[in-house]
Parts: C-alpha cells; structure tokens; sequence
C-alpha cells in the first residue's frame, strides 16, 4: 500500500468522518499510506504496525512532521494510553489479527467517548484460497460486526464498497459515550 490503495484510505477518512480535531490510530499501517493521507486533515496521526521492516519504510517515505509518529505495537497490545485517540483504523489488516477480542478491547481502551473504529477488508468469495482469501467474506463482515457489539461498542454498521474492479467490505463503530475524555 506504499502508492496503491489510494480509495480504502479515501473510504477510511470519510467513514471516519476525519476531521482537524482528531487523533487517528492507523493499526497495522504497514508503509504508512493511509497515515500520511491522514495528516492533512487530522490533528495528529499514529501508524501503529507489528513489522520494525515496515515501521523503517513508513518512516523514509514520510516528510519528519509533529503531526504524524510510527510505533510499533499490535491490534491486541497499542502501546498507547487509554483514551488517547478519536479515531482508530485498520485497512486489510483485522484478517492478520490474532486475538480478535483483545484488539476489539484495545480499541475500546484507546478510544474516547464517542470515538469512532473503522475496518476495512477486501472482499472476498468463500471458499477462495491463497492470497485471494485475504479479507472478509459477506459472512464474515456481518460476524465482525455482531462481535463489535457484543464486545462493547455502542453501534457497528457494515458497508460494501467498489471502486474500480476492487470491493471492499467496512464495519465502523462508535465507541460508547460517557464521562471519558481524553487523556
């Protein structure tokens, strides 16, 4: 995702709704596209990604900026503080998660009051195989989506998206409200 991919970035930053004011988390950012995209319009950015490898490139490729960091970390472990973030992301990378429920719980940890979560997937046909396996299923969507709100998060709505030849599948969630704010 170093050049391409341009629309799921595009798709994340407007289910978002991205705005001046927000912090994004940009988990398993790998090269950072979406991150630097994000920096224009948000507050700050962090691109959080497993891989030092893809950590190294996501840093070469990004003008130094206050407003945009990369840290490594996981879906299941954000090495940030509670309530820290506004947004949070992940573009194709929820099918690579190990623990499902712990990066579930995570962001609900790092997100304030009313923050908003955003997977986006590839579509894909069940039963494929090989790298075209990678993404979500019509089913597999729908169950990701159920598990959002069985783990906590006040809302979870799917969408399907094309651009090109490419479909994508999304689930975005808003975090529980409440006395929460930011730290």
């Amino acid at each position: 995702m170093i050049l391409g991919r341009r629309g799921d970035a595009d798709l994340a930053e407007q289910l978002s709704e991205l705005g001046p004011g927000d912090t994004v988390v940009d988990v398993g950012c790998g090269p950072g596209a979406a991150a630097r995209r994000a920096r224009r319009r948000a507050a700050s950015v962090i691109g959080v990604d497993p891989a030092p490898v893809m950590l190294r490139v996501a840093r070469l490729l990004t003008r130094p900026s206050r407003k945009v960091r990369f840290v490594e970390g996981s879906a299941e472990a954000l090495p940030l503080p509670d309530h820290s973030c506004s947004v949070l992301w992940t573009i194709v990378s929820v099918h690579h998660w190990i623990r499902l429920d712990a990066g579930l719980d995570e962001a609900l940890r790092v997100l304030t009051a009313g923050g908003r979560f955003v997977a986006i997937e590839r579509r894909t046909r069940p039963g494929a195989k090989g790298h075209a396996s990678h993404g979500w299923t019509d089913e597999q969507v729908g169950a990701f989506a159920d598990r959002c709100l069985a783990r906590g998060f006040a809302e979870a709505r799917v969408g399907r998206h094309r651009y090109g030849r490419r479909e994508t599948v999304s689930v975005t969630c808003t975090a529980p409200g409440g006395a929460e704010t930011a730290s």
